[in-house]
């Protein structure tokens, strides 16, 4: 179960934390180095060949040392993992609360448009998020998935949001089959992230038709899975209004 919002009665009691000592400084700024050096290998030689001996050397350390900060290429890859997505999320979420609450197809295109322009400008972290599973690696669900699912609890929030609005798009016009969208995803209604939610299965697999339009349409583009493009921002405004219209129907 994932908790993503901090309740108002934790969050007035949360401490700001004591400065950090020097001895910690220095190690936060060595691993902010590997991961800065990491990203540069993840862009020449991909996400497979990540080395940590090759991390190293180019920081000028020996290979013994970097271990002392990172334990094994799969926690480094962990470590880029959890950190590709929160910078990800930090660029989604700017974007969202930018617009305001009530305007449901804005904040719709303000998270469709600014995960498009993280991808555009970190392809590299975008392929080891959402690009082919890395070899020989498992990603920690416990480390992961909350971050990995920070951007979908913003649309499941928009997505019942449009439904109190009584702004959301027929299901059934849509050809969803309750029992189908139940059967696929009725399990997971019960998970913290809905709850509180006035959301049903067919509701939840309108959304998972839309965000996989929106997903999908920037992974054709960063990938160029459909070749060169006259103009790819043109073909994304296109996906992203028929994304958005799979789920906020017209006012």
């Amino acid at each position: 179960m994932l908790t993503f919002f901090v309740p108002v009665w934790q969050a007035r009691v949360m401490q700001t934390p004591a400065p950090l000592g020097k001895r910690a400084r220095n190690r936060l700024a060595v691993e902010a180095d590997i991961l800065r050096v990491a990203r540069e290998h993840l862009a020449t030689d991909g996400a497979a060949a990540l080395s940590l001996r090759a991390v190293a050397r180019d920081l000028g350390m020996v290979s013994s040392g970097v271990y002392r900060y990172v334990e094994s290429r799969d926690e480094l890859l962990t470590r880029l993992i959890v950190d590709s997505y929160r910078s990800l999320t930090a660029a989604v979420r700017l974007a969202h609360d930018a617009v305001p609450a009530g305007d449901l197809t804005g904040r719709w295109d303000a998270i469709g448009r600014s995960l498009r322009g993280w991808a555009l400008e970190h392809p590299h972290d975008f392929a080891l998020l959402y690009g082919s599973p890395v070899p020989d690696y498992e990603a920690p669900a416990e480390r992961t998935q909350e971050p990995g699912t920070a951007v979908l609890a913003l649309l499941v929030r928009l997505l019942h949001d449009t439904r109190a609005a009584s702004r959301l798009a027929r299901p059934d016009a849509l050809g969803i089959d309750p029992r189908a969208a139940d059967a696929g995803l009725g399990a997971l209604l019960g998970d913290e992230m809905f709850a509180g939610l006035a959301l049903d299965a067919s509701t939840l697999a309108q959304g998972v038709a839309a965000w996989t339009l929106l997903l999908g349409a920037v992974t054709s583009e960063v990938f160029d899975q459909l070749g060169p493009l006259p103009d790819g921002e043109a073909l994304f405004e296109c996906l992203l209004s028929a994304s958005r219209h799979l789920v906020i129907a017209t006012a």
